[in-house]
C-alpha cells in the first residue's frame, strides 16, 4: 500500500530526535511501539542514526533491508544546524543587497549586544560585545535596483553591475551567495533574475555548485535586518545539513527504504528534508516533545501542562495553556542572530545529565552548566575519558542511578571514577564531603530548571499550582522532585527518554506556509471594517496552491488535507501582535469580516487582557499563515484496572543512598517500574527503575501509577487547599 493509501491508517513510521548526548528513535510497526537510544555520533550523525533505526529492527528480528521498505514515513528531528553555527563551520558567504544598504548586517539592532546572552551575562553590558558577523565586510555589495513598499519597481535592475559584483565576490572567496533586497518579498522579480544571472555567469565554475539563497524564499515577511539573517543563517548551514540529512537519507536508500523523509520544524510543522531550510530545524526536538504534551494531556484531561524536558545538555520548558499551543516567538533568536522565522515557543538553559560541575575560585560557589561533557567523552563514570564531574556523576554518587543497569545495562558506569572527580574537583575545594558535594550538585542544577520554570509561567501571568507537570527526557523522572516546585502534580511517563521522538511519532502531518501582507482590517476611529477581500483570499489561494503542489509531490493526497488560517494582527497604536485562528479560510461576506474580528478581540483580550482591546485604534492585519494538516491515526491510549496500592510485588531489592533531606546515606527500597501495578503507591525515600530511566522519590514524595500505567509523583502529604477563584490570573491583574 502507498503512502498516499495511508494517511489516515495508522502508517508505519521512524521518528528520531538526534539530541547532543543521545539519538532517540520510536519505532511504530503494525500499530506497536518500539524504543531505542543510541548514542549521538557527532563526528557523523548517520552512523547514530542508522545504530538506532538497526536495534529496533533487532527488536522485531528483522534486519535494516527487511524493515525500511516497511516503513511509511521517517520524521527527523535535530539540532545539527545550531551545532554547527556554534562552531562556526561554514562556508564563506557573499551578500548581495541593495546599493545603500551595504551596512544593513553589520550595524544589526541594537539588541544584538545582548541577543543570545544569558541573564546574567546581560546584566554586565559594559563588557558584551556584538558578535562577530558571518559575513565579512568585504563580501558585502550593492546593485543598482530598487523595489518601493507597494511592490512597483522604481529603479529597474543593473544587470551589468551584477555581474561586476558577483566576480568580485567570487574573486574574493564567495562559497555561497545570499540575496536580499529591499521589499523583495513584495516583488521577488528582481531577486529571481539576479540567481538567474549568477547561474549563467558560474554554471561551469570549477569549484562545482555554487548555493544562492533568495531571502523572499526563505522568509516571505516584512523585516528587512531579520529577513536577511534568516537567509544569511540558512546558506551558512545548508552545507551541514546536506551533508548530515542528504548523507543519511541516501544510506535509507540504499538499504530499501522508498517512503517519505520529513524534518520537523520548530514551526509545529514539518516538510520534506529537501525543502527544509536549516533555520526552520533550529529547537525541532522540543517542539515535538511540546505537540507530545499537547496530545496526551488532551488525552489524560489536563487542559494545563509544563513540559519539562531534562536531556544530556539542556533544560527545555514549553507550555500547553488551555489545551493550546499557541504560543509562538516571531522574532526568535538563534545563537546571536535575530531572525524571522515564526517559532513555537520554548526556552532552554544549559542544565541536563551531561551539566558539567565547576568552583568559581574566585567566589567558591559552586556553578553546574552552561558547559556539557555531551555523549563524548561525556560524564566520567562512562569512563570514555572525561575529568569533570557532570550531574549524571552526582546520581550514581548518590546511589539513584544503578551502574550497572544504565542505559538497560548496555553502558556499566564506574562509581569510583565519579566519586573521585567530585572529591578532587568539588568536595575537595569546598570543604565538604563527597556526598555533601554531590547533593550539593543535584540541588543547585534542580533549582536552576525549577527557576526557569517559574519564569516562564509567571511571565506570562499564570500560577504553577494551576498545571501539570510531564517529566520527560533522559534525567526528567530522576530530578522531577526537585524542580517540580509550586506545581502540585508530575507525571512520569515509561518513554519519557524518548518522549520528544514519541511526539512526532503522533504528529499528524503538518506544513505551514507564511506571507506578509500589510492590510487595514478595521477603520481607525469609525470602526468599519475595510478589509480588501479580493486581495485576502487572493493571499489565500496562493498559499493553498504551493501547499498542493507540496502536497502532491510528498505522495500526500490532496483531498485529505485540512486547511486553516492564522493571522497575525493587532490593533492601531499598539506593537503586540497576536497571531489568533481564523473561523474562516477566506472572506466573502460582511459575516465573515465580524467573525474574524471576534474571534481576535477574544484572542487578543484572552493574551493581553479586555482592558488593552482598542477598536476606535484600528485592527491592521501583518501576516497570514496557511496550516495544512493531513490527518495520521494515532494509537489509543490504553486504560487498566486499578489494584491496591502494595508495590511489594514490584520490589528488587535494597541500595544505599544519600538523602539530603535526611542529611544521611539509609537503606533505600529499589522499585521495578515495568512490574507496578495501577493503583500501586510507593513513599519515598525510594528509587523506581525503568528500562532507560530512573524515578527519585524523596522523603516527603508520594508515587504513585495511574489507570493508564504513568506514573503520578505529588506530595505525601495532602496539598492545602486554595480559595476558590473568581476570575483568571491575568484578569485580577489587570
Amino acid at each position: 500500500m502507498s503512502t498516499a493509501a495511508k494517511t489516515t491508517a495508522l502508517m508505519n513510521s521512524i521518528d528520531l530526535d538526534v539530541g547532543g548526548t543521545f539519538t532517540d528513535l520510536v519505532l511504530t510497526l503494525d500499530g506497536e511501539r518500539h524504543i531505542v537510544k543510541s548514542p549521538t555520533t557527532p563526528h557523523d550523525l548517520s552512523i547514530g542514526f542508522l545504530n538506532a533505526v538497526e536495534a529496533a529492527a533487532d527488536k522485531n528480528a528483522l534486519s535494516l533491508e527487511e524493515l525500511l521498505p516497511r516503513i511509511d514515513i521517517v520524521r527527523y528531528s535535530t539540532t545539527v544546524a545550531l551545532n554547527r553555527l556554534l562552531q562556526r563551520q561554514g562556508p564563506r558567504i557573499g551578500f548581495i543587497t541593495t546599493e545603500g544598504h551595504e551596512d544593513m548586517i553589520h550595524i544589526g539592532r541594537g539588541a544584538q549586544w545582548v541577543d543570545g546572552k544569558r541573564i546574567s551575562e546581560r546584566r554586565n553590558l559594559a563588557v558584551q560585545n556584538k558578535p562577530a558577523p558571518l559575513v565579512s565586510r568585504d563580501l558585502v555589495v550593492g546593485v543598482k535596483e530598487r523595489i518601493d513598499s507597494a511592490g512597483d519597481v522604481i529603479r529597474p535592475l543593473d544587470e551589468d553591475d551584477v555581474r561586476r559584483k558577483l566576480r568580485l565576490l567570487m574573486d574574493r572567496g564567495a562559497r555561497a551567495i545570499v540575496v536580499t533586497l529591499l521589499w523583495s518579498f513584495q516583488n521577488p522579480a528582481h531577486e529571481q533574475r539576479v540567481r538567474e544571472i549568477i547561474r549563467d555567469e558560474y554554471k561551469e565554475y570549477h569549484i562545482g555548485f555554487v548555493p544562492v539563497v533568495l531571502s523572499h524564499a526563505v522568509t516571505s515577511k516584512l523585516g528587512e535586518y531579520e529577513r536577511a539573517m534568516t537567509a544569511v543563517l540558512d546558506a551558512y548551514l545548508q552545507h551541514a545539513m546536506q551533508t548530515e540529512i542528504c548523507g543519511t537519507w541516501d544510506k535509507l536508500r540504499d538499504r530499501g527504504y522508498r517512503g517519505t523523509f520529513l524534518m520537523i520544524h520548530n514551526s509545529g510543522g514539518c516538510a520534506d528534508i529537501f525543502k527544509t531550510p536549516a533555520s526552520r530545524t533550529f529547537n525541532g526536538g522540543p517542539v515535538s516533545g511540546l505537540m507530545g504534551s499537547a496530545y496526551f494531556a488532551e488525552k489524560l484531561g489536563y487542559k494545563n501542562v509544563i513540559m519539562g524536558d531534562v536531556g544530556g545538555t539542556s533544560f527545555d520548558v514549553a507550555l500547553v495553556v488551555e489545551s493550546s499551543v499557541r504560543n509562538y516567538d516571531f522574532k526568535p533568536v538563534i545563537d546571536r542572530w535575530m531572525v524571522n522565522v515564526t517559532m513555537m515557543q520554548t526556552i532552554s538553559i544549559g542544565a541536563g545529565g551531561g551539566s558539567i560541575a565547576w568552583v568559581d575560585k574566585a567566589s567558591g560557589r559552586l556553578h553546574v552548566g552552561p558547559r556539557s561533557a555531551g555523549s563524548m567523552p561525556g560524564p566520567v563514570c562512562y569512563d570514555l575519558g572525561g575529568v569533570e564531574p557532570t550531574v549524571t556523576d552526582a546520581d550514581v554518587v548518590l546511589g539513584y542511578i544503578n551502574p550497572d543497569s544504565y542505559f538497560g545495562g548496555q553502558m556499566p558506569l564506574s562509581k569510583a571514577k565519579a566519586e573521585k572527580a567530585i572529591r578532587e574537583k568539588i568536595a575537595g575545594p569546598l570543604g565538604i564531603s563527597v556526598h555533601e558535594a554531590a547533593a550539593m550538585i543535584r540541588f543547585v542544577v534542580d533549582e536552576n530548571m525549577a527557576s526557569a520554570i517559574k519564569r516562564e509561567v509567571h511571565m506570562r501571568g499564570y500560577h504553577p499550582e494551576d498545571f501539570v507537570l510531564f517529566a520527560i527526557g533522559g534525567a526528567g523522572p530522576t530530578h522531577v522532585a526537585g524542580f517540580k516546585a509550586d506545581v502540585p502534580k508530575a507525571v512520569v511517563f515509561p518513554a519519557a527518554p524518548v518522549f520528544c521522538a514519541m511526539g512526532s511519532s503522533i504528529m499528524d502531518i503538518v506544513h505551514l506556509y507564511e506571507k506578509s501582507k500589510r492590510m487595514i482590517f478595521m477603520e481607525p476611529v469609525s470602526e468599519r471594517f475595510v478589509i480588501d477581500r479580493a486581495a485576502f483570499n487572493a493571499t489565500v489561494r496562493e498559499l493553498v496552491a504551493k501547499a498542493n503542489e507540496d502536497l502532491v509531490a510528498e505522495n500526500l493526497r490532496v483531498d485529505e488535507a485540512k486547511y486553516s488560517l492564522e493571522l497575525d494582527m493587532l490593533y492601531g497604536g499598539q506593537v503586540n501582535v497576536k497571531r489568533m485562528s481564523s473561523p474562516v479560510l477566506e472572506i466573502d461576506s460582511e459575516a465573515d469580516e465580524h467573525a474574524v474580528y471576534e474571534a481576535f478581540e477574544h484572542e487578543f483580550s484572552t493574551a493581553f487582557s479586555p482592558l488593552v482591546v482598542n477598536k476606535p485604534g484600528g485592527v491592521y492585519l501583518d501576516n497570514f499563515v496557511l496550516r495544512v494538516t493531513v490527518p495520521v491515526r494515532k494509537p489509543a491510549i490504553a486504560e487498566y484496572p486499578l489494584v491496591g496500592r502494595d508495590a511489594e510485588a514490584a520490589r528488587i531489592g535494597t541500595r544505599e543512598a544519600y538523602w539530603a533531606e535526611l542529611k544521611a546515606v539509609a537503606p533505600t527500597a529499589i522499585y521495578q517500574f515495568e512490574q507496578l501495578e495501577p493503583g500501586n503507591e510507593i513513599t519515598g525515600p525510594a528509587v523506581v527503575e525503568a528500562e532507560l530511566t530512573t524515578i527519585v522519590v524523596p522523603p516527603g514524595q508520594r508515587f504513585s501509577i495511574d489507570v493508564h500505567r504513568l506514573g503520578i509523583l505529588e506530595s505525601a502529604a495532602p496539598a492545602p487547599k486554595k480559595p476558590a477563584k473568581t476570575k483568571s490570573a491575568k484578569a485580577a491583574k489587570a
